[in-house]
Parts: structure tokens; sequence; C-alpha cells
């Protein structure tokens, strides 16, 4: 049997994302939604020079879940650059499909009775999505 989806430190870090304010002088900023589920994330992002990430912002409109997967990545997005999200994101989306080892990104062990709802996965892998896109957006103005 399953581990439950929702319990204490899934609440926890879903209420930790209002430890990473929106970033009004942020040099990134994107929007994205995910389809299924109708979640929602604002990331607001900081690279240094190398295009690794050096602050994170968030406004997330989300299930617990999407919320707590928010709240990992802003721990741990910091010194990372494009390819690690990137793959990262892979691994995660990899691992719901069935294939491969759990995703290695710190505290993922959290998220990982979400693996038996597909309905939720896309909440949980937006805050990488959106991670992405502005690092891709970063890249892109280099």
């Amino acid at each position: 049997m399953s581990a439950p989806l929702y319990n204490r430190d899934i609440l926890a870090l879903a209420v930790a994302t209002a430890d990473y304010l929106p970033l009004d002088d942020a040099r990134h900023r994107v929007s994205k939604r995910a389809p299924l589920c109708g979640s929602a994330i604002i990331l607001d992002l900081d690279t240094d020079d190398a295009g690794r990430v050096t602050r994170v912002g968030l406004h997330v409109e989300a299930c617990a879940l999407g919320q707590a997967s928010a709240a990992l990545l802003a721990r741990h997005a910091r010194g990372r650059g494009l390819a690690e999200i990137r793959a990262a994101r892979e691994r995660i989306a990899g691992w719901f499909a069935g294939e491969g080892e759990r995703p290695d990104w710190p505290g993922f062990d959290l998220l990982a009775p979400a693996r038996d709802y597909p309905a939720r996965q896309g909440a949980i892998l937006l805050p990488f999505d959106a991670a992405i896109a502005a690092l891709e957006e970063r890249a892109a103005a280099a």
C-alpha cells in the first residue's frame, strides 16, 4: 500500500513557499499553468553571469504537492544552471512514468507518494518547467 498523498511533511513544505516571496527586481519572471489540474506559478529568478540561479521568488496557486515541489525547487536551485534543472525535471518525469530510480533532487523523496497519482504530477513538474523557461530566456538573451 502506498503512503498517504498528503502528510505533515508535504504540508510543511507547502507553507514553505512563503519563504520565497516574489522578487520585484528579478531579471526573469515566468508564468506557467499546468493544463490538467490548473495549477499556476509565477517564478522570479536571478542568475549570475554563468547562468546559475542566485535567487528565486514564487507565487504559487496549486495543491499542496505543487506548492511543496515549488519550495523544494526554490530551496535547492541556487548554484544550478539550465542543464542541471532540465536533467532533474527529466528524471522526475521519467520516474513518474515508471522509468529509472527516484530522482536525486534534495527532498524529493517526500513527494514519492504522488507517483501513484498521475493527475497531480503536472503540479509537481510545474516549478521545474517554469525554472527551465526562465533559464532558457536568460540563455537566449545572453
